[in-house]
């Protein structure tokens, strides 16, 4: 036993779902054949075109995002571009599983932090605590993080279910894999939460991705609104398929990295900023943009929002 004391989650009071005030509705999702802003980025359309040769080549293309790509209302297109087989293995953060799950479930998501933290009433949602018990269940039965939750989402018959990621890949046969940090997402702190479930399941995620990422040569990487896990979680896997790769003789160097991100950043992107420019320590650019692809591969940024990006990309995609 630890010689230090230990917060005691049993003494926690949850709420129901119906308590919370809201700030995102299915009202705010975006509709695949409504309107949105163009994002003019030229990169866009080169992004676009990899894509497709990739998919006709039988390579992989994979998206890692960060959770606000869904709170942007952007499902449905990653959704249809599942659907039609252009990405071949999506990646999220934990907190993309909460909203994810949530939007199934009750057809919103996205609490009032400021609000909420100041009587402890953040993240204390019974209803969003059911993620946990998805997890230990489908650690039981030897899957992984996201396979879990999707499959509860399908077997609970959420109301939303045409909308969620999760639940679709677990129909369609695409790996929807979460990378989660322990302590970093409202779950955990919940009195059923097991460490444990969530440790081997969310590694058995990032075997998944390293298993996608040995097919990439010819392939996408996009890694959408993430600074750290994405850039981290593909790094130890490309080194993990490059490692394997390099035994068997085979090359995993000639792929495109595609970044989209809302930090404008501007200069030499081939370059990496010096250790005394605070730019060095943003991931997504040396990570993705230069150190993964000095070998061949070919790199993009694009900024703007994810209301914009993904739509737009889709609409390039598809054409």
């Amino acid at each position: 036993m630890s010689r230090y004391p230990m917060f005691d989650a049993s003494r926690l009071r949850l709420k129901p779902l119906s308590e919370r005030e809201h700030d995102m509705t299915l009202d705010y999702l975006l509709a695949l054949g409504g309107p949105f802003d163009i994002c003019e980025d030229p990169g866009i359309a080169k992004v676009a075109a990899a894509i497709r040769k990739a998919r006709a080549d039988g390579r992989a293309v994979i998206l890692m995002m960060g959770a606000h790509v869904i709170k942007q209302g952007t499902s449905r297109f990653v959704i249809d571009l599942m659907r039609r087989g252009m990405v071949t293995h999506v990646a999220m953060n934990g907190a993309g599983a909460v909203h994810d799950f949530e939007l199934a479930m009750i057809g919103a998501s996205t609490e009032r932090v400021a609000k909420y933290i100041r009587k402890g009433e953040f993240g204390m949602w019974t209803e969003t605590g059911w993620i946990n018990d998805a997890v230990c269940d489908g650690a039981a039965a030897g899957m992984g993080f996201g396979e879990s939750v999707g499959t509860y989402i399908i077997d609970k018959g959420f109301p939303h279910c045409e909308i969620s990621i999760l639940a679709t890949g677990v129909e369609l046969g695409v790996p929807v894999t979460n990378h989660v940090a322990i302590g970093l997402d409202i779950i955990h702190q919940h009195p059923n939460f097991d460490a444990a479930a969530t440790g081997i399941a969310t590694y058995r995620d990032f075997l998944m991705l390293a298993k996608s990422v040995e097919n990439l040569e010819g392939g996408v990487l996009i890694c959408a609104g993430s600074a750290v896990m994405g850039p981290e979680a593909f790094l130890k896997a490309l080194s993990m398929a490059r490692n394997v790769a390099e035994q068997e003789g085979r090359k995993i160097c000639h792929f495109t990295t595609a970044v989209l991100d809302l930090i404008p950043i501007t200069g030499d992107l081939s370059t990496e900023a010096p250790k005394t420019d605070a730019r060095y320590y943003y991931r997504p650019w040396k990570t993705l943009l230069i150190r993964t692809v000095n070998d061949g591969g070919v790199s993009h940024y694009i900024q703007g929002d994810h209301r914009s990006t993904i739509p737009t990309l889709h609409k390039e995609i598809t054409k």
